[in-house]
């Protein structure tokens, strides 16, 4: 397997967008059988430059992360990235998690801060880190891994101070040592100009890939946006609202301003597309083919 960060100069240098995929831990055996016998193989056949792999609030699927990214690079030949949160793990146990992707062939690192489970705040744990950007850092002085951080296009719902703010924590996780972004969701495609005109204000140069999730219930949807966040533009919500119950209109119409988004973002120079799949494979292919880039 290999380094995102050499992936992308070897994309950027042919003039192709990296192209790349999110995955999450499965609930049940079914849906372990069908990513695998089913879902997997599908995306596949848009020929992804890379992947990667969700951690569980809490840290709650920290074997099963290690574990998908593992058989997804042994079975697939695909480079996968696992997630790392800071949140209940001291740094010692954190070593311990690298050395295990380390011995798995695990080459690449999305360091997080985390969100805590369901009904609890978020706190330090005793003896971790505080933020991505100590993260970040420790697996810089560490080595042996590519490394990832997130970025908020709105700004992080926790930083009461507003977007700006939030971007300079970005860019203090960039200068601890991130080779490449990846965004949250967004559906404005305004938000994600600011922050890449931010960060070039700021000196900063690596890839900032956009996240792009295709709509296929609206109610989920409105959910995720407000759980972290994502406006969603008055004139897509509406069409969500007269859309109503029609799940294949909803469907279809999530796949339309998805190819909308990614267009213009590669036509205004963004370095590549990285698609929160949601364990699916249907919507991301028809996005990518409207592109000609499946």
């Amino acid at each position: 397997m290999r380094f995102i960060r050499d992936i992308h100069a070897e994309k950027q240098a042919s003039g192709k967008p990296t192209i790349s995929f999110e995955f999450f831990p499965f609930k049940t055996p079914e849906g372990e059988a069908t990513f695998f016998g089913k879902t997997l193989p599908a995306l596949m056949t848009a020929r992804p430059d890379y992947a990667s792999v969700t951690y569980g609030a809490g840290g709650s699927t920290r074997e099963k992360t290690l574990e998908i990214v593992e058989r997804i690079q042994n079975d697939f030949g695909l480079t996968t990235m696992a997630h790392l949160t800071c949140i209940k793990h001291t740094q010692a146990e954190i070593g311990g998690i690298l050395d295990e992707a380390a011995r798995r062939g695990i080459q690449n690192i999305l360091a997080l801060r985390g969100d805590p489970p369901s009904g609890e705040e978020w706190a330090q744990t005793e003896g971790g880190f505080e933020f991505a950007s100590e993260l970040v850092e420790f697996l810089r002085e560490r080595g042996g891994f590519g490394i990832g951080a997130a970025g908020f296009p709105e700004g992080h719902i926790d930083c009461a101070e507003g977007r700006e703010t939030d971007w300079r924590h970005l860019v203090g996780k960039i200068n601890c040592g991130a080779d490449f972004v990846i965004t949250q969701m967004f559906f404005d495609n305004a938000d994600y100009f600011r922050l890449a005109d931010y960060l070039k204000g700021q000196g900063v140069a690596v890839p900032l890939f956009p996240g792009i999730i295709p709509v296929a219930n609206a109610g989920q949807i409105k959910k995720f946006s407000a759980m972290c966040g994502a406006k969603l533009p008055e004139s897509f919500s509406s069409r969500l609202d007269e859309l109503g119950d029609d799940a294949d209109a909803v469907r279809e119409y999530g796949i339309e301003y998805a190819t909308g988004q990614c267009r213009e973002l590669l036509e205004r120079g963004a370095p590549g597309l990285h698609f929160y799949t949601l364990n699916k494979s249907k919507a991301v292919l028809q996005i990518l083919a409207n592109l000609g880039l499946a």
